[in-house]
């Protein structure tokens, strides 16, 4: 733990230039009442030597997808990441960048972002990506600001198959604006049947929001989604896992008008649930009512390519009123990270993890399906990545004890609402050998042989 100690002579230079005589006299304007007196209880001073043991020992008893199997999703999956990805995101020059206000001193953290959207677009087959979303629940928030901000239109629809923590989001976004939200209910396919939507949307609604893979691993109905949503004249706002963009049709594709994702497969780790990082791309009709910044190429009066902060569109830069946004952070760092990913697998690469993906989480839904006291909870729809497995025995239970197998088995939807009752939701990433997840299986299987 390096730092930079003060001496005596430095504190004394710092009280003359403040103007006080002392630390006391620096102090003087706080009420004597409002001091501590006597002694701090403080444990004793440790060395960096010890402080360092001590931490690394409460970290050791944690217990991680390093020693651990992992069948963990729900917005954040444990995806191979290339060593390559830390080398070059942890050079110091890209490491300590701050916001880049300055374009003249900054044109190597403006390309970086540059390329980053230039990518993001691709990969979703959109016209203009930005940078600067917090996560991909954020992300999704911001969208409805921006389609009632272009249309004026203060209903939104809400799909009831988006994650229930990017519904939350949203609810708490929109509080206090006056925006009603509908949502659509889900049928027992774990998806919304577009005749569902038919009946909630109408001549009043901003936006439709759809998640594609939905929360529980479905694939929706997109194409008939979109005509329909189009059809009201309203917008079409798709929240997508880019990792499955390989195999599935992109959000361009089926003509939606905003785009949105969570980034973390894109070589972030999962590190206890941040930082995240929120991709954001939407047609170039609308690119000046989104948020965040968008940087772009343009050439300096020597005509050298040069790299610039097109479009900021938050409070702090422009006119309050006319502002899209507060959102403030940079995501510098996590956008470089991606960037750095997708340009390593490129379009064979990303394509060639989405085939496996799709192998190995169908694989393991059709095994776990053939086993005593565990089934499909939605055996006739079509599924990416994550599937739900209902489980005769508390699923609690099972996940405990898979755990004390060293296999984090899945999330418990539980978790997130009651009437999921016993339902596991089960992510099978690249990662994934055979061999672990008939490990998996063959655990499930001697649990419940176990019972009783």
């Amino acid at each position: 733990m390096p730092y930079i100690p003060n001496t005596d002579e430095d504190r004394k230079e710092m009280f003359k230039r403040i103007g006080v005589s002392s630390f006391e006299e620096l102090m003087s304007e706080i009420p004597e009442e409002l001091r501590l007196k006597g002694e701090y209880n403080l444990q004793k001073a440790l060395s960096e030597y010890e402080a360092k043991h001590e931490l690394e020992g409460i970290a050791g008893k944690n217990r991680t997808t390093k020693e651990c199997i992992s069948f963990l999703g729900a917005g954040i999956y444990d995806h191979f990441i290339p060593s390559v990805v830390n080398i070059i995101a942890n050079r110091p020059e890209f490491y300590t960048a701050y916001t880049p206000y300055q374009a003249e001193v900054s044109q190597g953290t403006l390309q970086a972002i540059f390329e980053f959207q230039s990518m993001i677009c691709e990969l979703f087959d959109m016209d203009v990506a930005n940078a600067s979303m917090y996560d991909g629940a954020t992300a999704l928030a911001e969208s409805v600001h921006m389609v009632v901000n272009i249309n004026q239109r203060k209903e939104i629809v809400l799909f009831d198959t988006v994650h229930p923590h990017y519904q939350k989001t949203v609810e708490t976004y929109t509080k206090g604006h006056g925006i009603e939200i509908k949502k659509v209910p889900y049928s027992t396919k774990g998806m919304v049947e577009p005749s569902e939507l038919e009946k909630i949307i109408d001549e009043n609604t901003s936006a439709c929001l759809v998640q594609h893979p939905n929360f529980l691993g479905i694939l929706e109905e997109m194409e008939e989604i979109e005509r329909i949503v189009h059809k009201k004249g309203a917008l079409l706002v798709s929240a997508v896992h880019p990792l499955t963009l390989g195999i599935l049709k992109p959000p361009g594709e089926f003509n939606t008008d905003i785009a949105v994702a969570e980034g973390q497969s894109l070589g972030l780790t999962q590190s206890f649930g941040g930082p995240l990082l929120g991709l954001f791309a939407a047609k170039k009709d609308f690119i000046r009512r989104m948020p965040g910044r968008i940087i772009a190429e343009t050439v300096d009066i020597e005509g050298k390519r040069g790299f610039v902060m097109t479009l900021q569109t938050r409070e702090q830069h422009i006119r309050r009123e006319k502002a899209t946004s507060n959102i403030c952070t940079n995501e510098g760092l996590c956008a470089l990270r991606a960037a750095v990913y997708l340009s390593l697998l490129g379009k064979a690469g990303i394509k060639e993890v989405s085939e496996l993906i799709y192998q190995k989480s169908h694989y393991l839904a059709q095994e776990i399906n053939k086993i005593d006291g565990y089934s499909l909870a939605f055996p006739e729809a079509p599924f990416f990545l994550e599937f739900v497995v209902k489980t005769e025995r508390p699923s609690k239970e099972v996940l405990l004890l898979t755990k004390e197998n060293g296999i984090f088995g899945g999330f418990d939807l539980e978790r997130m609402r009651k009437e999921w009752k016993n339902h596991i939701l089960i992510a099978v990433t690249e990662k994934r050998t055979k061999e672990e997840m008939d490990r998996f299986i063959n655990t499930l299987r001697n649990l419940y042989k176990d019972k009783g």
